[in-house]
């Protein structure tokens, strides 16, 4: 299986560690992710302030270079990049915008754009749950999770695609599948804060103290992610919702590839655990000692 890959600016800075997990976890799954040759940032959160069409613009000429490629399918890990893609491919839909957009590209953006997805929802795709667990080599048994999937990865619905916008189950399935116990967490589509963590920090302090709130009270090992934005609040910014709500978390936020990656025996390094600001080496402890008792029994 051969994805068209774009990996997303963050990808080769803030979450490296989640480009690191994906790229290894998809390796062990027989999928190669081919990387869209020259892409370009997509905009992420702030360019459409500026300019609509700018924009667009950004996510058309990365749409237009896989569709010259012969794409059939572009996929993503980053849902802020999914988003703005699939976004631009509606908005596309309308001649006079579309004109707009080729007035700032080298060249029309083709007409024939390839279906965009997320990782996650493409190995879904393809590898199906049974499928999955044969290739497991270390069950997750012992660890108690909880998936986290931020209010950007199914919303607006219309677009994203991604299951019950208000109550997806897709990591749940695929944990589960892998040996965790996982819970139920109402706030699994919660805002975090998302960019508001430089311009309105207080904004992401209470959103993301009161998702850390609830995942320590229902005493999970480990937080479950699939965005790089909430990955680095939840985890980068711990420290700033703990003082907020006068409470020390120490809870480990990692992202769903690099728990799959543990699940399928692959090394640590290649998952990039070492760049987590919380360590997870404490649930490492309490999953090893878990494996032990299973093999002694």
């Amino acid at each position: 299986m051969n994805f068209t890959y774009y990996p997303g600016c963050s990808a080769h800075g803030s979450s490296l560690d989640y480009e690191l997990s994906t790229q290894a976890v998809c390796q062990a799954l027989d999928i190669t992710l081919t990387e869209l040759a020259d892409w370009n940032c997509c905009g992420s959160t702030p360019a459409h302030a500026t300019s609509h069409e700018l924009s667009a613009a950004l996510c058309a000429r990365n749409l237009d270079l896989a569709a010259q490629a012969g794409a059939d399918l572009l996929v993503t890990p980053c849902p802020s990049c999914l988003s703005n893609l699939l976004a631009t491919k509606e908005r596309l839909q309308d001649v006079q915008f579309k004109h707009k957009v080729d007035a700032l590209l080298d060249a029309p953006c083709a007409s024939n754009l390839p279906r965009v997805t997320s990782v996650v929802q493409a190995i879904a795709e393809v590898i199906s749950l049974e499928e999955l667990k044969a290739k497991i080599k270390k069950p997750l048994s012992g660890l108690k999770l909880a998936a986290y999937y931020g209010c950007l990865m199914s919303r607006p619905a219309e677009r994203m695609h991604f299951e019950d916008p208000e109550n997806p189950m897709l990591l749940e399935r695929m944990l589960t599948a892998c040996g965790a116990e996982m819970v139920d967490f109402p706030l699994k589509t919660a805002c975090c804060g998302a960019a508001f963590g430089i311009p309105k920090r207080p904004l992401t302090q209470v959103n993301s103290a009161k998702i850390l709130t609830l995942a320590a009270n229902l005493q999970v090992d480990a937080l479950v992610v699939a965005c790089p934005l909430c990955q680095m609040n939840l985890d980068l910014r711990q420290g700033q919702a703990e003082r907020y709500s006068k409470r020390k978390f120490n809870l480990p936020i990692l992202y769903y590839s690099q728990v799959l990656g543990l699940a399928l025996g692959l090394p640590k390094e290649q998952l990039g655990l070492h760049k987590l600001v919380v360590s997870c080496q404490p649930m490492l402890n309490k999953w090893a000692q878990a494996q032990s008792i299973a093999e002694g029994a």
